[in-house]
């Protein structure tokens, strides 16, 4: 038995042989177990379960002894946010948005492309009034350049540790919780960038892209016969090169300019020859940026499984690279240094981390841009040991090769940015513009202010915490009550005052009250035992109430529970000796019980019982302090609404029963003993009759069914046709001997049939319901082909004969017939049918409709999908059912469904039938489906529905295609943004 349980049975048993009126004081202290021995400190680790007296372990231990003055706030030093002497200022990573804040950092320490934007005009002017700014409303940039010429003016001159990008990512619409591919996001960003800045007067900003990162390469295709050559000019921003089977960058780049040899099926049209020759074709370098960037494939699309995959292989780079040999024009400066490393921590393309090593071009240090946190590197060299280990272990885990001075190698990096070599020193005075400087001096004033003011929000906090402390110090060790007057209070009270997270509130003791406002004898587990004096200081500084005296112990629920344990003990004994009642026979006079109260009484006794002892539940096996929730049996009790004692032989009128069977005959010895413990029961003794009300329904009933049974015999034997479906008309095979027939429908026979099988069980139908066949107009819903075949369920066919018969046992709304007529003179050639009401077109395309939209609206159903191979069907046992839900409706579109309801993964296909999603070709009754957003319900797929599937063989070598361009594609997740001008 649990300590608990032990307690509060030890606490009441002197009850047993203590009768109500002799409880005493001395009674009423052992039922809220005051007489425990007081809590001994030394000894107790814990708080005792349902010992008032325990003061041990509700929270002092944080207060006890010497307390750390941190101890008292959870507010970091705010100079821990302040920019470091002589270091860089980071930007906060949104959720996904590193691999944007990578190319902040390099274009940021790009000085020729930062002074530019800073010439940029901007419409901050607007924002000024005269020698100042606006105070009451904050700057907002309005177009991109004003977006990074403030934020670059912040990376420059800001007194915190890191700035918030959020505006400059808003302003290009990118989804802060998508990671994006990084090399996309730099060519389409600077494109725009460069479509931006050549509306600019001045040739310096209008032409800074160009200038620093635009290059320029020729496709030359020389015809081996003629040896014509043949140049294609384009420009450069990057260079793409393919890492897949090289070790070093020198052999990527060798790769790049390879001369390609166009044979065979792959020749070259010669338009001196005009003829198919064989041809070489190459790119040629004409000339190379003062910002070389080196875009290394590693995120490289994999057909087989129709995704992008991630190169964790190996590459190495030099410090210094010289172009010379790779450009056609000899002669020139073409040695460059490298100036940043652009790196993707991790195994996968759609996950990881970016970050950036950049070269200070005015002290040459290398720094580590990784979001909110900048390194400085150790001396004046590029460091990537430590992000090579922090990559993920792959199966095929390859060694780093050994590199040599001034040279590197990685398996992250993606990007590699070169500068060109220059005798002259970097410009070491880009100076933000005086209205740029005037905002971020402003927003310097912002920080500097919420630095004083979270060091206040500690200081106060300190001060608070060092006085709630001197408190506790003092008020614990006055808390044991001992043997001086005493009050309780609540521990749940006692514990929010010893917790410093939380503000002190006045004392609330009504939750441990009784029925009679004093403390409720099963709510002494939840309060404490302690001092006058302690309880006169809480309630001088902190109020509430009531105060719980001695006083407070209510000797009215002692008493009442001391008589329902005495009526518990009782009742083992009276059960025994209502049974053997029972058993014998009874004499004379006795008194109805409900058969179904006499199995129950004993539970349902036991049950009020538990009731009257108190609405407050039992704590038993909780802990000390825990508080205490409503009784949830009881709560569905009530809703279930349980008959009490002897309620069950009462009929509704609320007098005696008819039904003899259930219930019994009881003596009055047996009864007697059931009423002291049921004294409301309904009583009945034998001589009371049973309710004449009931008799008088009873009689009726066995009147009404006989009744009914009539109506159904009469009406089966009127229609014996209808009851049987034999030799019913059918509409595809017009019967001879009639051109009228009659339509009623299919629910009225169902109805009909199911009373005349059941008539005591059913209401006879009285009426036919045709209304529901026809429209708002009257008019019919139905054409004469449509009955024959989908809407011949809802119908019935009615021969005239019966049609009479019917007309005269019911009530019938609207009439409805189909006429055959005969069209021609001497020979019929052609026969009509004509219906009375006509059929409403109108309405009759709207129920299709509707019909068609409840189709697509399913939640589980299985489509098939066929591959076509030479335009023949081609059949597999692992041909995909897909099982799917259809679109759902307006309404749910916004809503998230629910598991088990999501269109289909064409990925299945991709399985079954080994093609890739980007070789589907998917089709339905001859419509391409080709829109990757739509949903099932738009494209009119329906259960059951066939999609043919055609698939594309895959080009061996998109590079043999005559004349074709590299043309880069934008990637999905870039649809919408800014950066393509959306």
């Amino acid at each position: 038995m649990a300590p608990r349980l032990q307690l509060e049975k030890a606490a009441w048993r002197w009850a047993e042989t203590v009768r109500p009126e002799e409880v005493s004081q001395e009674h009423i202290e052992t039922a809220y177990r005051i007489w425990l021995e007081p809590c001994i400190r030394g000894v107790c680790r814990r708080n005792c379960k349902g010992n008032p007296n325990c003061l041990v372990g509700i929270g002092e231990h944080i207060w006890l002894g010497e307390i750390d003055e941190n101890s008292f706030h959870n507010i970091d030093d705010p100079n821990c946010e302040r920019r470091k002497k002589n270091s860089f200022v980071g930007l906060t990573n949104l959720g996904a948005t590193c691999y944007v804040n990578t190319f902040l950092q390099v274009w940021f320490l790009n000085l020729e492309l930062r002074q530019a934007l800073y010439l940029c005009p901007s419409t901050c002017s607007d924002y000024m009034l005269g020698d100042g700014i606006q105070e009451e409303k904050d700057y907002e940039p309005q177009t991109i350049c004003e977006h990074l010429q403030y934020l670059f003016a912040l990376l420059q001159n800001s007194n915190r540790r890191y700035i918030d990008p959020s505006g400059f990512v808003k302003a290009l619409g990118l989804d802060t919780g998508q990671q994006q591919d990084a090399q996309e996001f730099s060519k389409l960003f600077m494109s725009l960038l460069e479509d931006t800045l050549s509306k600019q007067k001045n040739p310096d900003v209008r032409n800074i892209v160009q200038q620093q990162f635009c290059g320029e390469y020729a496709y030359v295709t020389v015809c081996n016969q003629c040896g014509r050559e043949s140049k294609l000019l384009s420009k450069f921003y990057e260079l793409e090169l393919n890492i897949q089977g090289h070790k070093q960058l020198t052999d990527c780049i060798s790769e790049f300019l390879k001369e390609e040899k166009l044979e065979g099926d792959n020749r070259y049209f010669c338009e001196n020859c005009q003829s198919k020759q064989n041809a070489t074709r190459k790119i040629r370098l004409l000339s190379l940026p003062c910002t070389l960037n080196l875009q290394l494939m590693r995120f490289v699309f994999d057909r087989q499984t129709g995704h992008k995959k991630k190169l964790n292989t190996y590459i190495g780079f030099s410090e210094i690279l010289d172009m010379e040999p790779y450009v056609e024009h000899k002669g020139g400066s073409y040695v460059y240094e490298l100036s940043a490393v652009l790196i993707h921590r991790g195994v996968s393309a759609y996950s990881g981390h970016y970050i950036a090593h950049v070269k200070d071009p005015q002290s040459g240090e290398w720094y580590k841009f990784n979001d909110e946190d900048i390194e400085k590197m150790e001396g004046k060299k590029l460091q990537l040991g430590i992000e090579e280990d922090l990559a993920e272990p792959s199966k095929s885990q390859t060694r780093k090769p050994k590199c040599g001075k001034g040279t590197h190698c990685s398996r992250n990096a993606y990007m590699l940015v070169y500068r060109l070599q220059t005798q002259e020193k970097p410009n070491t005075t880009v100076q933000v513009p005086a209205f740029l400087q005037e905002l971020v001096d402003r927003d310097n004033s912002k920080f500097e202010e919420w630095c004083i003011e979270m060091a206040e929000m500690r200081k106060q906090s300190v001060d608070k915490g060092k006085a709630k402390h001197e408190e506790v110090k003092e008020l614990y060790q006055r808390l044991p009550a001992g043997a001086e007057p005493y009050e309780f209070v609540s521990l749940e009270w006692l514990q929010k005052w010893l917790d410093e997270s939380t503000p002190t509130k006045p004392i609330d003791n009504h939750a441990c009250l009784c029925s009679h406002d004093k403390l409720h004898p099963d709510k002494i587990s939840i309060m404490k035992r302690i001092s006058e004096y302690a309880a006169d200081i809480f309630y001088s500084r902190y109020g509430g109430g009531p105060r719980l005296t001695v006083k407070a112990l209510c000797k009215e629920c002692v008493v009442e529970r001391c008589r329902i344990l005495r009526l518990k003990n009782q009742l083992n004994e009276d059960y025994k000796t209502v049974n053997n009642l029972l058993k014998a026979a009874v004499k004379g006079d006795g008194f109805w019980v409900g058969k179904s109260s006499l199995r129950s009484w004993r539970q349902l006794a036991l049950e009020q019982l538990d009731e009257q002892d108190g609405d407050a539940e039992q704590s038993n096996g909780k802990m000390n302090g825990s508080t205490l929730n409503k009784d949830e049996s009881k709560e569905e009790r009530k809703e279930e609404e349980e008959l009490n004692f002897n309620e069950d032989i009462l009929c509704p009128h609320g007098e005696l029963c008819i039904s003899e069977n259930e219930r019994r005959l009881v003596s009055k010895e047996a009864w007697s003993k059931l009423q002291q413990y049921f004294p409301k029961a309904p009583e009945f003794p034998s001589y009371k009759e049973c309710c004449s009300q009931c008799k008088i329904l009873e009689r009726e009933g066995e009147e009404n069914e006989a009744l009914h049974k009539m109506i159904a015999n009469e009406q089966k034997t009127s229609l014996p046709n209808l009851f049987q479906d034999k030799n019913r008309p059918c509409l595809s095979n017009w019967p001879e001997d009639t051109d009228v027939l009659y339509i009623v429908s299919q629910f009225f026979v169902e109805e009909w049939r199911k009373f005349v099988r059941k008539p005591t069980r059913c209401s006879p139908v009285s009426s036919v319901g045709n209304s529901a066949l026809l429209c708002p107009h009257g008019g019919l819903m139905f054409t004469f082909a449509s009955m024959t075949k989908e809407d011949s369920k809802l119908i019935a066919l009615i021969w005239p004969s019966e049609w009479q018969m019917i007309q005269k046992l019911f009530v019938v709304d609207h009439v409805i017939k189909i006429t055959r007529i005969e069209v021609g003179d001497v020979n019929p050639s052609e026969t009509q049918y004509i219906s009375e009401p006509k059929l409403c077109p109108e309405c009759r395309e709207g129920l299709l409709c509707q019909q068609q939209r409840d189709l697509r609206e399913y939640t589980q159903a299985t489509i098939y999908v066929h591959k076509v191979v030479d335009n023949k069907k081609v059949m597999k046992d692992s041909a995909p059912e897909l099982n799917v839900s259809s679109s759902e409706t307006e309404e749910d579109k916004e809503e998230a469904k629910p598991d088990g309801e999501k269109d289909p993964d064409f990925n299945q296909i991709m399985h079954a039938f080994s093609v890739a999603p980007f070789d589907q070709n998917l089709s339905i009754d001859g419509k391409i489906l080709s829109d990757d957003c739509a949903t099932l319900g738009t494209l009119g797929v329906i259960p059951e529905s066939v999609i043919l599937l055609k698939a594309d063989e895959p080009i061996a070598d998109y590079a043999a295609m005559d004349d074709v361009m590299q043309v880069c594609m934008p990637e999905e997740g870039f649809k919408g943004t800014g950066l393509l001008g959306h």
